[in-house]
């Protein structure tokens, strides 16, 4: 169900019913692009089922989903069919078009394309726990994820969230787990990292399925390159690679965590399930990695 998580702080004075956040995301329900649009961006269903509501309340968590649509359309392609328009404008007047002409012929050309374009659809779940004042969203960039929270403070009246941080930076915890051997209280370190150096030379080392307590990498953090990234797992159920933006990727839960559920897949009641057991652990690693990381920073 998640896959990559970034992490906010809810305001402690926002106060909203489900039903009334329902009928906000119902005003911004996603519809598909038209011929000449080139985005499209709303709420769909989170359940997957047509005409359902677009907020699901399941053990007290709050689920929804933004849609994402686009047009590929690439500059290139639209830079070629105007260079033949020009060129067809020079054969029949025998004058060259200014820039500002050019301008208006590239523009015409993508209105003309687009209705022909590929559409691209990505979507971002999205999970508040009011209890915990916690907002989630599964989202594989922090813009996309800057997006959700943008159209959230849109739609919601007083909605306010603040990325969380931590005391000590996950770069600086991660390369103190490397140095000493020693992963934090409930979780190990995998088999997976990445290091970067700070000065000019950018060099960037990797490893995936490989050791990471050898002198090798003791060395490389010692010389300056500092991990950005390390596989990590939480109290043998929650995989992930944990970035040094405090995001978590690659998220996976381990076999036992959905043995309780197996025997209801393909079942109607499969999202509630997957959405409490998931939530659930979620719920408890992360103020475990909080503390790990020395505690939350207080939000100015």
């Amino acid at each position: 169900m998640f896959k990559n998580l970034i992490f906010y702080r809810l305001d402690a004075s926002w106060a909203t019913t489900a039903d009334q956040v329902e009928e906000r995301l119902q005003a911004g329900r996603y519809v598909e692009c038209g011929a000449s649009q080139e985005k499209s961006i709303g709420w769909i269903e989170p359940r997957g089922q047509a005409n359902g509501p677009l907020l699901e309340v399941v053990a007290g968590q709050w689920m929804a989903k933004l849609m994402v649509e686009t047009r590929a359309l690439p500059a290139s392609v639209v830079n070629r069919k105007a260079q033949e328009r020009v060129a067809q404008i020079e054969a029949s007047t025998g004058r060259k078009p200014g820039k500002k002409e050019i301008r208006d012929i590239k523009d015409d050309m993508r209105l003309e394309l687009l209705p022909m374009a590929f559409t691209k659809q990505s979507s971002a779940l999205v999970w508040i726990d009011r209890d915990a004042r916690l907002l989630v969203v599964d989202a594989a960039s922090q813009a996309r994820a800057d997006e959700v929270v943008t159209l959230l403070v849109q739609a919601l009246p007083g909605f306010a969230a603040t990325l969380i941080n931590t005391q000590t930076s996950p770069v600086a915890a991660m390369a103190e787990w490397l140095l000493s051997q020693e992963a934090p209280a409930g979780f190990s370190v995998d088999r997976e990292c990445e290091l970067k150096a700070a000065d000019e030379s950018k060099a960037v080392v990797r490893y995936a399925r490989h050791r990471l307590d050898t002198e090798e990498v003791q060395q490389h953090i010692k010389e300056g390159k500092m991990p950005t990234r390390l596989a990590m797992t939480w109290n043998e159920r929650v995989s992930f690679m944990l970035t040094e933006g405090l995001q978590l990727k690659k998220l996976a839960f381990l076999d036992g965590v959905f043995e309780s559920t197996s025997a209801s897949k393909h079942k109607d009641d499969d999202f509630d399930a997957d959405v409490a057991i998931s939530t659930g652990e979620l719920q408890k690693l992360l103020p475990d990695l909080l503390e790990a990381l020395g505690g939350e920073m207080p939000v100015a």
